[in-house]
């Protein structure tokens, strides 16, 4: 892709996304009624705001991608055997060992024995589901190769119909563990394969009639801007109807979130130096990172309130993905833009 110069909505992206959780937040606080509307709108597990805000954000990435990028991606196998080492041999277990370690030992004095057991499992489930499509903008942001984000996505979501539930059984302890079938293929069709389908009918329409230097200097510039605005919209909607959590239970949702940042940043920090050490370009190292420490949280919110019930400790858990996704992922983006001259250039040895 081509080099994307920061604006003003992505070199003050930070503030902005401060700014929107305490909007968010806030609104959600004042008007309990719009939190409980917007709660009801969904459909197998997957909020319908959340779902358009997604598509707003992951089309103008879409329409960025040549289908030569992703012919080259699926040719490299070093970045695809590498997101999938990191995502269903290191990261579902790390997860239950931060868990144990932060819930039973360290934090075991503020919490009930119900307490620890049910918040375990939601980390559980939530450290076992990998990657939802956001990482698409994580890894636009980062200046990733967006072919390959594109095509290890999607691999993963396929991998998550076979390996979920027996990976989560055996965890858990727990049999007879079910895939959320109608929530994977769902959150696939709307937040990857929509998105390029009409992403990719743009893209060659627009260069067919305006040509590629149109395309390049008048309409990528404000769809970048649009994937921008989108993400902080999604922030407002997400803390509208779940950031009151934050606020009624400050303490319990710190100590659920102190385990899910540790092992991003494990997770993350371990795939970034063994891509480092198998000499991937940041281009590819960038996306197999942050996908090796993003969750699918509709996945793991989906098994939660299945197995433990809607006002569960382990759905609380989940939810509590959600609302450190982005704060937790952002971090990582720019940790890959501060290392990036620590790994080798695109083009050269």
């Amino acid at each position: 892709m081509e080099e994307r110069r920061l604006g003003l909505w992505e070199k003050y992206l930070t503030l902005w996304v401060a700014l929107c959780i305490t909007a968010g937040t806030a609104l959600g606080r004042a008007f309990p009624q719009v939190s409980d509307i917007l709660a009801k709108l969904e459909v197998a597990n997957i909020s319908i705001p959340i779902a358009i805000c997604m598509f707003a954000m992951i089309y103008p990435i879409m329409v960025q991608i040549s289908f030569e990028e992703i012919k080259k991606a699926v040719l490299s196998p070093k970045p695809i055997a590498l997101t999938l080492f990191a995502n269903w041999v290191v990261k579902p277990f790390t997860m239950a060992l931060f868990a144990w370690l932060f819930l039973s030992v360290i934090f075991d004095s503020f919490l009930t024995p119900r307490q620890i057991q049910d918040y375990q499992g939601g980390l559980i489930l939530l450290g076992v589901a990998p990657c939802t499509a956001m990482v698409l903008v994580w890894s636009y942001l980062a200046r990733g190769n967006m072919g390959h984000t594109l095509v290890m996505t999607a691999i993963n979501s396929l991998a998550m119909v076979v390996l979920y539930a027996p990976l989560a059984m055996f965890l858990l302890g727990i049999s007879g563990i079910q895939v959320p079938w109608e929530t994977i293929a769902l959150s696939v069709a709307i937040y990857i394969g929509t998105p390029l389908v009409v992403g990719y009918l743009t893209r060659s329409q627009v260069i067919k009639r305006k040509g590629m230097e149109w395309f390049k200097t008048r309409l990528v510039p404000p769809l970048g801007k649009l994937s921008i605005i989108a993400l902080l919209i999604t922030l407002i909607v997400l803390f509208t109807f779940q950031g009151y959590l934050i606020i009624e239970l400050p303490a319990i949702i710190g100590m659920i979130s102190v385990g899910i940042f540790v092992n991003i940043l494990v997770v993350f920090g371990a795939t970034y130096i063994a891509a480092r050490v198998m000499k991937l370009t940041y281009e590819d190292a960038a996306p197999v990172a942050i996908i090796a420490g993003s969750n699918h949280f509709e996945v793991a919110i989906a098994v939660a309130t299945t197995l433990f019930g809607v006002t569960s400790g382990a759905a609380l858990a989940t939810v509590v993905g959600v609302l450190t996704e982005v704060p937790f992922m952002l971090i990582l983006v720019q940790l890959c833009k501060v290392t990036k001259g620590t790994f080798r250039r695109k083009n050269n040895l």
